[in-house]
């Protein structure tokens, strides 16, 4: 009970702390003492008009069409959704908005603070490191299919929604949220094309602060995890999972694959951290990579504009690292979340089941008996 109160109370402050800066310290004790959200006095919600901005080109590929919105008819052998066609459909009743933002820790960013700045109308916080597995030190880890629905119901979201994640660099953790929800069975879910950062470009509205009802979803679905992790009840699962277990991967699994080959190995981290050049950004890591692995970095997945690559141009790149689109391929990356961006652009080439090693390399290069290879990089001329 008290660690489950402690994190419940470390989760309160990462709220409270990123609104309250202009309040009175003494404010802050009622919400670590349990009392209700709704009694808070919340900043209020302000809205950036939309500006008079030219549209990227980029903007104009979408999934269906702006005739009547229906999850059900839209297509899931595409995996992301332009801003669009997305600014068309937002208030539709079955449609959710996610900002899963995270950043490297090194990129000393906080994503909460920035999703209270601006985000997406009516979009809620989805904590990318908070769902997660609690039985284990690595970073944001699946957690229990128990856990993932009881923290998704607390979001307010049922399986009949159609689910849409974006994130603030453009395509980066949204990728990872978009597994998640297709590794407990729900397919109805894309990633917005191009982010936060393409949403503002096109000139459509974001809400500045975030509604006592955000905070108290946000706040309720970290309690919920907590709660599952420590056997207590939970509140009314409005979400089932139907968990695939083909979509994710184990380091028994890697390790096998390591000796039988069934699966192309992509992992989506750095050249140089692949090749072990570079030092891993977590301590205790050893660099370079899994035996038989090729990289393809997932910034290679994206336009500049941080918009998926068109199925042609995945195509190719894929090609030219010797990845054969007719076999079966597994991804991996640092810690899971940039290999679903690879994952993301083989959906887009119709291969709909890519597992990701979900530890990656910061469980395998962390273990003692793991085979670890390095490459001599290619000079340059």
């Amino acid at each position: 009970m008290a660690s489950a109160f402690l994190s419940r109370t470390l989760f309160a402050h990462r709220f409270v702390s990123s609104f309250a800066f202009n309040q009175k310290p003494q404010k802050l004790a009622p919400f670590f003492f349990k009392k209700p959200l709704h009694s808070w006095a919340f900043p209020s919600q302000s809205v950036y008009r939309r500006q008079t901005l030219v549209r990227s080109d980029m903007a104009s590929t979408m999934v269906g069409s702006t005739s009547p919105f229906s999850t059900q008819s839209m297509s899931t052998s595409e995996p992301v959704v332009s801003v669009d066609w997305l600014h068309a459909n937002l208030r539709e009743p079955d449609m959710k908005v996610l900002d899963a933002s995270w950043y490297m820790p090194d990129e000393q960013r906080n994503p909460l603070q920035e999703y209270q700045v601006a985000h997406i109308p009516g979009a809620l916080f989805f904590d990318v490191d908070g769902i997660s597995d609690r039985t284990t030190n690595l970073p944001h880890m699946l957690p229990s299919e128990e856990a993932f629905a009881a923290a998704v119901s607390a979001l307010g979201i049922e399986n009949k929604d159609g689910v849409v994640v974006y994130d603030g660099k453009g395509i980066f953790s949204a990728a990872r949220v978009w597994w998640m929800f297709r590794v407990f069975g729900h397919d109805r879910v894309w990633v917005l094309d191009g982010g936060l950062p393409m949403w503002r470009a096109s000139g459509f509205d974001v809400e500045s602060s975030a509604s006592s009802d955000a905070i108290l979803k946000a706040s309720a679905a970290s309690e919920a995890i907590e709660k599952v992790y420590h056997g207590q009840a939970v509140g009314p699962v409005t979400f089932q999972t139907k968990y695939q277990p083909h979509l994710v991967w184990t380091l028994e699994q890697v390790k096998k694959n390591t000796e039988d080959q069934t699966h192309q190995h992509v992992d989506a981290r750095s050249k140089a951290r692949f090749d072990g050049v570079a030092a891993e950004p977590r301590k205790g890591i050893r660099s370079g990579h899994v035996p038989g692995s090729k990289c393809i970095p997932f910034a290679q997945m994206l336009e500049s504009s941080q918009t998926l690559l068109s199925a042609d141009q995945l195509k190719k790149k894929f090609e030219q690292e010797g990845i054969s689109l007719d076999g079966p391929v597994m991804a991996s990356c640092g810690t899971g979340v940039t290999a679903c961006i690879l994952a993301l652009g083989l959906h887009r080439l119709g291969k709909t089941d890519v597992p990701v090693y979900d530890g990656s390399w910061t469980e395998w290069g962390a273990q003692e008996d793991t085979p670890v290879a390095t490459s001599t990089p290619t000079p340059t001329s």
